[in-house]
């Protein structure tokens, strides 16, 4: 993997790779709980010859700080203010699960940033019914601060219900990919979801399950790259 640089974002220091020739085109890669950038490792090749890539580690994993002040916003502030710390803007921006939450809400509360939106296996939640519980952390050295899982269930409980109407601001062009029937997301919100965001279209990767870019990178990649070359 690409060597680890930082940047300060509002007082939080942010860990990311590079990767892809420095004048080509930005995209930004945001990954799910307990991961960290490397968890791009089996796509991210492919995706740097056409694109300057950069892997962030979100706040609370891997080399980034981990403050212990977590939720969706706070997430996508820190996008929004890695971006500007960068000098980074329209850029394609691809999340997964956690990471395609905060990419959704950053999409639609800052959609000049965003020239492509790419949403890997999430929806805005809906209220857990019933409400989910925070399992306690596992033994060992800590993979990730828990309190950033403790955070993502509460918000999962009560989620505010703002970030679904917010999907209708959303702008750039947007590819969303579902892992079918073996994911543990509901596929029928995933599906909701892009029919609310105004120029959205869904690829659903049967049997791909949650990971889909882990579990089947070819057909991730045939799916994305298709899309990023298509006409806006």
């Amino acid at each position: 993997m690409a060597d680890v640089q930082k940047v300060k974002v509002d007082g939080v220091e942010l860990a990311y790779r590079v990767w892809g020739e420095e004048d080509a085109p930005p995209a930004v890669l945001l990954h799910c709980l307990g991961e960290d950038g490397e968890d791009w490792r089996g796509v991210v090749g492919q995706l740097a010859t056409t694109h300057r890539v950069y892997a962030l580690d979100q706040r609370g994993h891997g080399k980034s700080d981990w403050p212990g002040e977590y939720g969706f916003e706070r997430w996508r502030d820190d996008a929004i203010g890695f971006l500007r710390e960068l000098g980074l803007d329209e850029v394609t921006l691809i999340g997964h699960s956690l990471g395609a939450v905060a990419a959704l809400l950053l999409a639609a509360e800052r959609p000049e940033l965003v020239d492509r939106l790419v949403v890997e296996e999430a929806a805005p939640p809906l209220p857990a019914d019933p409400p989910q519980e925070v399992p306690d952390a596992p033994p060992g050295p800590a993979a990730f601060d828990w309190a950033a899982k403790a955070a993502v269930v509460a918000e999962r409980n009560a989620p505010d219900p703002r970030w679904w109407d917010g999907l209708a601001r959303i702008t750039a062009p947007t590819l969303v990919i579902g892992g079918g029937a073996d994911s543990h997301i509901p596929q029928e919100q995933v599906t909701r979801m892009a029919e609310l965001i105004p120029h959205a279209e869904l690829v659903t990767i049967d049997g791909a399950g949650h990971l889909v870019h882990e579990e089947r990178p070819r057909e991730f990649l045939d799916a994305v790259k298709g899309f990023l070359v298509r006409e806006g």
